[in-house]
Order: structure tokens, then C-alpha cells, then sequence
């Protein structure tokens, strides 16, 4: 599996969702980068505020600070190559940049289909 590791900008705390007020975007992508971990996905996290030492260390990263400034923040990288700057991708993104298949749940029946309240006597407007 990669490794995808998330740059974001300076924060209160290591993943945003703290606070009175917490932003529904930071809480969304918390839990879509806890839900890629569940799929085997190596997931690191860095905070400009608390490991700045992390954003120095890696040369695109440092690039693309001094290059537009805190605007490319958050930074995606996945296996040590740019692949998001400037916004939280949807769970769909990060799934296609690490290659999970997201598997989508099949609706079972119809409205055909057999049911207390649907019966081959008694048969509703969608068939």
C-alpha cells in the first residue's frame, strides 16, 4: 500500500477538530483519513504549527512553501510525490490517489419485488 502523508496548515491541533467551533470540512477528512487507515493505507500527518521540522525536511514541500506560501497548504503527498495542494479531497480522491477500491452498496430488490405491502396481486405504479 502507499503512504500518504498530509501536510496541513498551521492548526490549534494536530488535526483541526478541536475548539468550540470545529470546521466541518477538517472533521470530514479526519474521519476519511481514519477510514483509509482501516483499508491498509499508511497515513501520516503534520501540523505547520507543531512539527515544522516536517515541512523542511521534505524538498517538494519546502518547494511549494516558498514558491506560493501557505496557499498550497494542505499538501497531499502520495508516495513522496505531490498529488493535492490547497484543499481536503473527497474520500473518493483519496481512495483513487492510493488505489482502495471504494466499493458502493447494491440495492437489493425493486419495487417490484416482493413485499408485505407489494404483491403480484397488488403491483405499484413503477412496474
Amino acid at each position: 500500500m502507499p503512504v500518504l502523508q498530509v501536510f496541513d496548515p498551521p492548526m490549534c491541533c494536530a488535526t483541526g477538530v478541536c475548539g468550540p467551533s470545529v470546521d466541518p470540512e477538517l472533521a470530514r477528512f479526519s474521519g476519511d483519513l481514519e477510514w483509509l487507515k482501516q483499508q491498509g493505507v499508511e497515513v501520516r500527518r503534520f501540523n505547520l504549527a507543531q512539527e515544522p521540522g516536517a515541512f523542511v525536511e521534505h524538498a517538494a514541500v519546502k518547494q511549494a512553501l516558498a514558491e506560493r506560501g501557505n496557499d498550497c497548504l494542505p499538501l497531499l503527498l502520495v508516495d513522496e510525490r505531490v498529488a493535492v495542494e490547497g484543499a481536503y479531497p473527497s474520500r473518493e480522491t483519496l481512495a483513487a490517489l492510493t488505489g482502495v477500491v471504494v466499493r458502493k452498496l447494491a440495492v437489493s430488490g425493486s419495487c417490484c419485488g416482493p413485499s408485505p405491502t407489494n404483491t403480484a396481486a397488488k403491483k405499484t405504479s413503477c412496474c
